[in-house]
């Protein structure tokens, strides 16, 4: 079984003004004239860590990771303004611009996933290729799963707890009722709904409990970033049209792509990747037998590295 590549560091890192507001953390690892590869963060607002650059092998692949809008070391934190997929994918465009890359390898879990389709439906010309992981294509009914009723069915207990911040009159519909705190003047009830909010994603992402993802998911900066800018998303419907992406599935033909995907995924249910898969005729989908939803679960790292070092022609 393939586990990440040894710990590294970035060879350069920066920020880059995209618009009046938004300045992006942007970095670069591995080998400087290597195969592009970009990284796309989960969330939205969830952030790059530096685990994530261990996926990839450094003496291929020139990594590119950055911190989507709002979010990690990129400011201002958990800004909602100027804040929207199509702002996302632009964003991506101008760093591949910035940095002089032709064509590059995209990858992305989760949300990564959400916006790695819509910018390769975008930008079809600059992606040589996508490894996607956790597919979440952003439908009424995969956010009414995990925000309504579905999830709540596995974790009752845990689903108790993220409603503990609502008002009982308000629990018929926790989306709008979060938004509503997350995006209010209270500060104090702002970060309790946060936490909340963020450590049901954590409690949920794992197929065994894992106190460390818990805790990473609990952390207020993480939290804060990731509910508001979640919430933001979530209630506009993640700015996509319905069933876009599968209904522009066409836009990637001949665009190689692996997915691979948890048999128990709570969050993102293996159904999204089935149907992604059967869409896509230029797929390959893995499903992990013994895994739920997180990247750092050790059949899902195999499957990723194994496509990474693919995508370069390395074997073993």
């Amino acid at each position: 079984m393939r586990t990440l590549y040894p710990e590294l560091f970035p060879y350069r890192a920066t920020h880059l003004a995209v618009d009046d507001i938004h300045r992006l953390y942007i970095e670069e690892s591995g080998r400087h004239n290597g195969q592009p590869i970009l990284f796309l963060h989960g969330g939205p607002g969830g952030g790059s860590e530096a685990w994530h650059r261990q996926f990839f092998d450094p003496e291929r692949y020139r990594i590119v990771l950055f911190d989507q809008r709002g979010c990690g070391r990129s400011s201002p934190h958990a800004e909602l303004r100027n804040n929207t997929t199509a702002d996302l994918i632009e964003d991506i465009e101008k760093i591949r611009r910035h940095l002089n890359i032709d064509r590059w390898v995209v990858f992305g879990g989760s949300w990564g996933s959400t916006l790695a389709l819509a910018y390769a439906q975008q930008y079809p010309e600059a992606v040589q290729g996508l490894i996607l992981r956790g597919i979440f294509l952003c439908r009424d009914a995969e956010i009414e799963w995990f925000y309504r009723r579905g999830a709540d069915r596995v974790f009752p207990d845990y689903w108790e707890d993220f409603l503990r911040p609502l008002p009982m009159e308000r629990r018929d519909d926790p989306l709008r009722a979060y938004h509503e705190i997350l995006t209010g003047d209270d500060e104090v009830k702002r970060m309790a709904a946060a936490k909340a909010w963020s450590v049901w994603e954590g409690r949920t992402a794992t197929l065994l409990p894992n106190d460390g993802v818990v805790e990473h998911f609990a952390r207020p900066h993480i939290a804060l970033s990731m509910a508001r800018i979640e919430a933001h998303y979530f209630v506009n419907k993640a700015f996509l049209e319905p069933n876009q992406l599968l209904d522009r599935i066409r836009r990637l033909d001949g665009i190689p792509a692996i997915i691979v995907q948890g048999r128990y995924d709570i969050i993102c249910p293996l159904n999204s990747a089935w149907e992604l898969h059967r869409a896509w005729s230029g797929s390959q989908l893995e499903i992990i037998a013994d895994a739920g939803h997180s990247a750092g679960e050790p059949g899902i790292i195999d499957a990723l590295v194994r496509a990474t070092d693919a995508f370069v022609g390395k074997s073993g």
